[in-house]
């Protein structure tokens, strides 16, 4: 275990109460993810600094895709032998992660597991790196997030600058020039695609956030773009440019459902786990992470066979023929909901789209801001192979706007101001799918139109 500071009195009785707290909750049939970790810090204030960490931590940040990448990482490690610490059922700020190091830790607050895998909230970091110092550190990208939390990439990549600790390795995103540049001092590797298909090739996105050079305010000279300032760039008038990339896609079979991957060991093959483009990063920076922990190519390939994508961001069910996709569509992040959408139009078959992104948990407390809906790339769904779009949630009249804003024929949209009753809208004589693109709060609702078309179908006989 990782040495900490010398432990007071106050941190042994903070730790013996919660230790009890989570006892009590757990018998409540509660999870004990903030609540516990988040107590621990009121009463104690440098908890974390004096609890004892794991010997080898693996951190994951970034604004999409860093619990996809962190679970992934976590289940191959297990599936090779690894007992790890993991926060996929905690939260990823300091309280949440306090809880997940409180639950593997002995009454005398000394760590019972070696390993940690760690995912951490980008804007957070400040609370965790002055006292959980990754190993490694993987950043999958920077991009705008919620305007409450997040504001510009550019705003994250500063608090990132300041609080990286000197020691940890970087997996970088070799084609993300915001995050690419985080820390320059440190070691570092840098992942991302070097092959182009039908699927990864460039998207005119309303948002570019890199036009100009940091350094200079030259104009960027880009190479490619892949989608919003995903790309490779450099800029004529100095040295600010894309660095070269250490673990690489250089093919993608999606009838073998296969990944070639270059790294500095040689190249691998895994398997494919989904057809969107973030699928393909998200595959790339956990085997970046893996290879750089010290798993061999062929452990990492045997792994993944048994890996999927979890139900809860992407479920898909086919019913008398017509395929029923739950797709999470992160609301208050105009990049995520753009990608989602950019994946659902090149999608085979004619669709309907049910949408249900409202922020319940921003609602409970607050006004929901729905500034987001004009950075996000909604004119993707205005195609051909759409023919139904399904607003459901309180801010149905303006999405409504929204999608008209869009140059979507008024006569394709549906508003719902109910989640649940959306499934009876669906027009099954019109589409052969069903792309249900729901926010991480309207999960649930989410589910119980999927089963209700389900069952809508197989009452019909189709």
């Amino acid at each position: 275990m990782k040495n900490s500071k010398k432990k007071t009195m106050r941190f042994y009785l903070t730790l013996a109460g919660i230790k009890v707290l989570i006892k009590v909750l757990q018998l409540c049939g509660r999870n004990a993810t903030h609540v516990p970790g988040r107590k621990a810090i009121n009463i104690c204030p440098d908890f974390l600094d004096q609890i004892d960490k794991p010997e080898f931590i693996i951190g994951i940040t970034g604004t999409n895709g860093k619990t996809t990448v962190s679970n992934l990482i976590a289940d191959v490690m297990q599936d090779n032998g690894y007992d790890i610490i993991d926060n996929r059922f905690g939260g990823n700020i300091d309280s949440g992660i306090a809880s997940s190091l409180i639950k593997n830790s002995t009454m005398g607050g000394h760590m019972k597991k070696k390993y940690a895998v760690l995912e951490i909230d980008e804007r957070m970091t400040t609370k965790i790196f002055p006292y959980v110092k990754p190993d490694i550190l993987v950043c999958t990208n920077l991009f705008r997030d919620s305007y409450k939390r997040n504001a510009h990439s550019e705003f994250i990549a500063g608090i990132l600058n300041q609080t990286i600790p000197s020691t940890s390795k970087l997996i970088l995103n070799g084609e993300d020039l915001v995050s690419n540049h985080l820390a320059p001092d440190n070691d570092r590797v840098y992942f991302g695609i070097a092959c182009e298909d039908e699927k990864t090739t460039s998207t005119n996105n309303i948002i570019k956030d890199v036009v100009a050079c940091p350094k200079c305010g030259a104009k960027l000279n880009y190479e490619y773009i892949r989608y919003n300032h995903i790309g490779r760039a450099f800029c004529p008038n100095c040295d600010f440019g894309s660095p070269e990339m250490d673990y690489a896609v250089e093919a993608i079979d999606y009838e073998k459902r296969k990944v070639h991957i270059r790294t500095p060991k040689g190249n691998m093959e895994v398997k494919l786990l989904g057809d969107n483009i973030t699928d393909i990063y998200n595959t790339v920076t956990t085997v970046a992470a893996l290879e750089e922990f010290g798993l061999s190519a062929e452990a990492i390939s045997r792994s993944f066979e048994k890996m999927k994508i979890a139900g809860t961001r992407f479920n898909c069910v086919e019913v008398k023929g017509k395929k029923l996709i739950t797709d999470v569509a992160k609301g208050q992040n105009p990049i995520a909901v753009s990608r989602v959408c950019d994946f659902v139009r090149h999608e085979p078959g004619q669709k309907a789209v049910v949408l249900i992104v409202d922020d319940f948990y921003d609602r409970q407390d607050s006004s929901e801001n729905i500034a987001w809906f004009f950075d996000t790339d909604f004119e993707f769904l205005n195609d051909p192979g759409i023919e139904q779009i399904i607003v459901g949630g309180f801010r149905c009249p303006d999405m409504h706007l929204r999608l008209l804003m869009a140059g979507i024929p008024e006569e394709k949209i549906v508003c719902c101001d109910k989640e649940p009753d959306t499934a009876a809208y669906v027009d099954f004589d019109k589409v052969d799918n069903v792309y249900i693109l729901h926010d991480i709060y309207t999960t649930q609702y989410a589910k119980a139109i999927q089963k209700s078309l389900s069952e809508q179908l197989e009452k019909e006989g189709r």
